[in-house]
């Protein structure tokens, strides 16, 4: 289970970064700029030796689908919310009953991620597929050599 969890963490990590490859904006503040988001995106893209085309691209890719899914995100925010509630509250009985929306609207986010993942491997040349392929080796490995420490 921990090696699935790792696993997802990882994919999401290399979507997340590779959807922030080249924003940089406004990540000095809020959730994101305490942990240097948009600082480590410029670093990751750095190591795909981005272009400023491709890194536009990448920020259009996150811009529409986070336009496109916006009520999806937020229906999915709620319910997570509902569920944290829940938990909080001692409440078995909606828990319960929120289990089949939550693992519902956790495919339907892993397909969306899915999808803006393929479209950035569309903009990536093949020296750039190469490379990120290695880091998300390594990035794998020293997950698998933490599991089993």
């Amino acid at each position: 289970m921990n090696k699935k969890i790792t696993a997802v963490a990882a994919v999401l990590a290399l979507s997340t970064t590779l959807a922030f490859a080249g924003t940089g904006e406004g990540r000095g503040e809020g959730r994101h700029g305490r942990h240097g988001k948009g600082q480590f995106g410029e670093k990751f893209a750095q190591k795909l030796n981005l272009t400023d085309a491709q890194k536009q691209q990448i920020k259009d890719i996150r811009t529409n689908s986070r336009t496109q899914n916006a009520q999806f995100f937020a229906t999915a925010k709620q319910t997570r919310e509902d569920a944290r509630a829940a938990r909080k509250a001692g409440d078995t009985a909606r828990l319960e009953s929120l289990k089949g929306a939550l693992q519902s609207q956790r495919a339907q986010m892993k397909e969306i991620r899915k999808a803006e993942r393929q479209q950035v491997l569309n903009i990536l040349n093949a020296e750039q597929r190469a490379q990120l392929e290695a880091m998300k080796a390594q990035h794998q490995g020293r997950h698998h050599n933490d599991d089993n420490n």
